[in-house]
């Protein structure tokens, strides 16, 4: 299926040079955000109480967060947990403060007024009764292994990209698909040192899926290459690139602009649950199709990639195929 056509090859390695200066500029940007300003860790990492509360009418926000603010614990999270009636609270380390002291601590605080229920777990009655349904705690030293178990998941994913693409094409191509890659996720992490937004568990499994969903997009592309170096045998090198990228370019609108959309609806609709995971995969689904076509594209020119790398000595030209077909 193609929605757009292109009647002559867009010259893409023409400009690469200055695309690639911008894609430096920016992956500098963003090692500068990262080594000056950090990522700011979640519960997830730094450890803290997770509550889940439940109302028995839709609950609300502005009053919740008044009443988890007047705890003082410093920076809180307070968001709707599938349904309107329920609430997830995450609270930060507080020294000196136990899990079931802040336990405590939280409930009072969003009951008030109430009256303590048929249980210690409960408050308040008919439309006003608000119940705790858990309570978890993340210690500091759970929150390190989650990283380290994080990092060790994200260099394994790269490692296994790179043998793969080195297995099936060549090795520059490798080297060339990690680069761009790497380029998405540093920006990602960038963006989110930058603007201080949250980075949890769930954003680093965005970022995970962000590494094998770019690979898929310069894989097409590397494929693309490959063909055209045994069909135009007498083009240039950059001629062959331009023409892959320039007939993958309306898949790519197409498989990009679904995923895009679906991504869209969960950050604008999924609530606060989802918001820093769709985040992530917006940027990196954006960032991902300019490094295939921009980053990956020309590292595999400039490595030094020809015919003679993926086309073997032993094979026939077509021509000559289709010669051999015609004599007796």
């Amino acid at each position: 299926m193609e929605f757009f056509r292109f009647s002559r090859d867009i010259p893409f390695m023409k400009y690469a040079v200055y695309f690639n200066v911008i894609s430096l500029l920016t992956f500098l940007i963003a090692v500068g955000a990262l080594a000056t300003k950090g990522l700011h860790y979640g519960i997830d990492f730094t450890g803290g109480t997770v509550a889940e509360l439940r109302y028995a009418q839709p609950a609300d926000m502005t009053q919740a967060r008044a009443a988890i603010e007047s705890l003082k614990t410093g920076e809180a999270v307070v968001q709707h947990f599938g349904t309107p009636q329920d609430v997830l609270v995450r609270l930060p380390l507080v020294p000196g403060v136990t899990n079931a002291q802040m336990s405590d601590n939280l409930f009072k605080a969003v009951c008030g007024t109430r009256t303590l229920a048929d249980s210690k777990n409960a408050c308040g009655e008919g439309a006003e009764r608000i119940e705790l349904k858990r309570v978890e705690f993340v210690g500091p030293q759970v929150g390190r292994e989650l990283f380290e178990n994080g990092a060790l998941a994200l260099l394994l994913v790269v490692a296994g990209i790179m043998i793969y693409l080195a297995v099936r094409f060549e090795w520059r191509f490798a080297v060339s698909a990690i680069i761009a890659n790497l380029h998405d996720i540093i920006i990602i992490l960038g963006l989110f040192a930058i603007f201080g937004w949250e980075f949890n568990l769930p954003v680093l499994a965005g970022v995970l899926a962000i590494l094998g969903y770019s690979v898929n997009e310069s894989v097409v592309i590397a494929d693309r290459v490959r063909e055209n170096f045994h069909k135009m045998r007498k083009a240039s090198v950059d001629h062959v690139i331009d023409n892959a990228i320039t007939s993958t370019i309306s898949r790519t609108i197409i498989t990009h602009g679904s995923t895009q959309i679906m991504v869209l609806s969960m950050l604008f609709f999924g609530g606060e649950t989802l918001h820093y995971f769709a985040l992530a995969l917006t940027i990196g689904i954006l960032f991902g199709i300019y490094s295939s076509v921009l980053v990956m594209a020309p590292l595999v020119r400039w490595l030094g990639t020809s015919r003679e790398n993926l086309v073997h000595a032993t094979e026939k030209p077509k021509d000559a195929l289709e010669a051999e077909k015609i004599l007796p």
